[in-house]
């Protein structure tokens, strides 16, 4: 492994802690190689996701992409940098070749991240979807259900059979984010709340207020969301047990979201939702010992 593969693979375990704890606390369960490719498809689609959301913060030695240009503009560039090293198997950019390297290694179908960048360039021109069909057809097919194919190879599961609970789960834990970054989304001109469950219950979440047709909103996407885990439970007995362990793990903490947003009330406007840390490292070590409750 060249010297700049091994400065990428520790750039994306940075990026995995500051941005994705909960995969890097799973990640943490996995042996050394399948922990480092975690966090290199991690790292793949967070430069991604930030160059639409956050462009002011991704870093031009992270993406190899020039930091002048839109939004819409950089993100090809970076769509078109990742194919061309993909197709050449080497770059010098550090964190690129970090990446082809272990989704070259992993034999991960290309066609995965073209839809995955169909879903990002999306986000540039919809900004809501009219029914939860085609938010999860739509979008989510790209950004969510795709995530899951891109771990697979990662995981190795035991049979084929592993792909749709995998998809399930990706569809799951981006729910999830949706649910609790409600007003994040809103700063940033988006709703990814179906347009029909909004207006079947009265509710306007412009308006940043949690009354009762908005908890009982909430609650029935809640309620969808428990229904995404549950489907994507059968595939945890379909991987090797580091691999469970780590996927599990991920699943519980997310899982945890859903429970501190109901604490809440539903209020996902006044502060950011979070499992705490110590919270996280206690179930880490519940994984360790084999007692993790899913």
């Amino acid at each position: 492994m060249s010297a700049a593969q091994e400065a990428g693979y520790r750039r994306c375990a940075q990026l995995t802690r500051d941005y994705g704890t909960t995969y890097y606390w799973g990640a943490r369960l996995l042996p050394q190689q399948q922990r480092r490719d975690v966090y290199t498809v991690y790292a793949l689609c967070r430069l991604a996701d930030d160059i639409v959301d956050e462009p002011e913060k991704v870093q031009t030695e992270d993406c190899a992409v020039p930091r002048d240009g839109t939004s819409a503009e950089r993100l090809e560039a970076f769509r078109h940098t990742f194919f061309d090293a993909l197709a050449r198997g080497e770059v010098e950019q550090p964190v690129m070749s970090a990446i082809v390297e272990g989704i070259g290694r992993r034999g991960t179908d290309p066609e995965c991240f073209e839809r995955f960048f169909d879903a990002m360039a999306a986000d540039l021109t919809t900004s809501s979807w009219a029914t939860w069909s085609d938010l999860r057809d739509g979008y989510m097919e790209g950004s969510a259900a795709v995530i899951g194919e891109m771990m697979l190879p990662v995981l190795e599961p035991y049979t084929q059979d592993a792909k749709e609970p995998a998809r399930a789960l990706g569809h799951a834990f981006q729910l999830t984010n949706f649910l609790r970054d409600v007003d994040e989304d809103l700063d940033r001109g988006r709703v990814y709340l179906p347009q029909e469950d909004l207006a079947r219950h009265g509710v306007d979440p412009w308006e940043r207020r949690v009354t009762p047709q908005w908890q009982a909103m909430m609650a029935e996407q809640v309620a969808r969301n428990r229904a995404l885990y549950a489907e994507a439970l059968p595939g945890l007995d379909m991987l090797p047990p580091a691999s469970r362990r780590c996927v599990g793990t991920a699943l519980v903490l997310y899982r945890r979201i859903l429970d501190r947003i109901e604490d809440a009330g539903y209020d996902v406007f006044h502060g950011r939702i979070r499992v705490p840390g110590r919270e996280k490292a206690a179930v880490t070590l519940r994984a360790l010992s084999g007692s993790l409750p899913v």
